[in-house]
């Protein structure tokens, strides 16, 4: 008697054993996928940001306006403040990238002194401008590095935590690609002097986040779900990762992630409405086989379907095997540039890999529009003389303090870059002034002589 309760006891404690380890086992699953989530997040938001930072610094170089050069200076700053974050939470401690570091904290404190001081007094010198031609180049290689792993990464299906293992192993044959690409990056930045990242405090314009065109009742999670399960015509069966954004966020949404044969898909959804804001389809690309026209169509189509109309392409450019396109809101034949849509379309299938309407639904209602009280020929005069202009349309644009603009929409361009540049049709003053790169315009009307 005693032997068959020993044995009772003891297949009690195997089994308590058992599902403790099972448990255990699931909490660890599920931590990786949160640090994994958090990993691919911090990448890609790093890899935008230098994007920007580089569009920043050499719009900097066709600015024509002292006014415009300081606030210019202060969103370079504050990029470089968003970038170093990104890095901090990449699992980069055991690998060496303070000369990476350096040098965003190089691009921080220059652009910061520049933007705080008098420039009538003291205006941007001829070495500071060397300075900032040379952080621009740096730049340049630094991004173009971060695209290459991104392409990698979402190609592979390459996983940050397995850099964590790799950085990790001491074995000097062991390879992994993110942690060679990250070299290379620190070998990119070696020639620029490290330097300590100051956390100063500035007044920065914050971008008015309104939100107001969503319309509807709030999606509990499961209804969610639905519209994710709806639009990528998924299976019930399929298990789809939902998590809500936090209270303190400006506009609640929901969050959700699946992964179908080879698509890895991630979908941004509002609450209010179940609108969708945004989504990315990850899978490996095959040889293109449709012309950038024909995918082009394709986006016009997904905007129709949307319900998404009154909309003007902006800009098409094709990297490698995909399709980017870049809508405007239309209105009366003035370009409404804070309404934008951007969609991605995979050239080997037409498939909708990628789409952000979240501008379009933050920035989208009904305007009243006036005519412009300076003519084409007088603003014309107030673009920098060294830009050759290409082009032009009527527009509106957000100024740094997210007041919109009625302006001028000037094409230029200088050395091998094109350039667009808002003169607010009204004053003359420059309104922004953006840099273009690696897109093939769909250009308005063409200027005459």
């Amino acid at each position: 008697m005693i032997k068959w309760i020993a044995i009772a006891i003891l297949s009690i404690g195997l089994a308590g054993t058992a599902y403790w380890g099972f448990q255990q086992s699931n909490q660890r699953e599920t931590l990786l996928i949160q640090n994994e989530n958090n990993y691919q997040r911090a990448f890609h938001d790093l890899t935008y940001h230098l994007d920007l930072l580089y569009g920043k610094i050499g719009t900097t170089l066709a600015l024509n306006t002292n006014e415009q050069l300081s606030p210019q200076m202060l969103e370079i700053w504050q990029l470089t403040s968003r970038a170093q974050t990104d890095v901090n939470q990449l699992p980069l401690v055991l690998l060496p990238f303070s000369k990476t570091e350096g040098f965003l904290s190089e691009i921080g404190d220059f652009t910061y002194d520049v933007a705080v001081r008098n420039l009538d007094d003291e205006p941007l010198s001829q070495e500071e401008t060397e300075k900032l031609n040379g952080l621009y180049e740096a730049a340049d290689e630094i991004r173009q590095e971060l695209r290459t792993i991104q392409h990698e990464v979402m190609g592979k299906q390459l996983r940050w935590v397995d850099v964590e293992l790799a950085l990790t192993d001491m074995d000097p044959e062991s390879e992994n690609f993110i942690v060679d690409g990250f070299t290379t990056i620190e070998d990119s930045a070696s020639n620029f002097t490290e330097t300590h990242f100051q956390n100063l405090s500035a007044t920065l314009p914050q971008q008015h986040e309104r939100f107001s065109f969503l319309t509807g009742s709030d999606v509990s999670e499961v209804e969610a779900i639905d519209i994710i399960r709806k639009q990528f015509d998924l299976n019930e069966d399929l298990a789809i990762d939902l998590q809500k954004s936090g209270e303190g966020a400006q506009l609640q949404t929901y969050s959700g992630s699946f992964t179908h044969d080879d698509h890895h898909g991630y979908v941004e959804i509002s609450e209010k409405g179940g609108h969708i804001l945004s989504y990315m389809i990850n899978r490996d690309f095959q040889e293109a086989a449709i012309s950038l026209n024909d995918a082009q169509k394709k986006a016009e189509q997904l905007l129709e379907e949307q319900g998404l109309d009154q909309f003007i392409i902006m800009q098409a450019s094709q990297f490698e095997q995909v399709g980017l396109f870049q809508f405007v809101g239309n209105q009366d034949d003035i370009w409404i540039y804070p309404d934008k849509i951007m969609v991605k379309v995979a050239l080997d299938t037409g498939e909708i890999v990628g789409f952000s309407a979240a501008d379009f639904y933050r920035n989208h209602r009904d305007r009243e529009l006036s005519q412009p009280e300076l003519s084409l020929e007088e603003a014309e005069e107030k673009v920098n003389q060294s830009l050759t202009i290409e082009d032009y349309h009527l527009a509106i644009v957000e100024d740094n303090e997210g007041n919109e603009v009625l302006t001028y929409a000037f094409f230029g361009t200088l050395n091998h870059d094109t350039y667009r540049i808002f003169i607010d049709a009204n004053t003359g003053y420059e309104v922004v002034v953006e840099l273009l790169q690696d897109v093939e315009n769909n250009w308005g009307n063409r200027l005459t002589d």
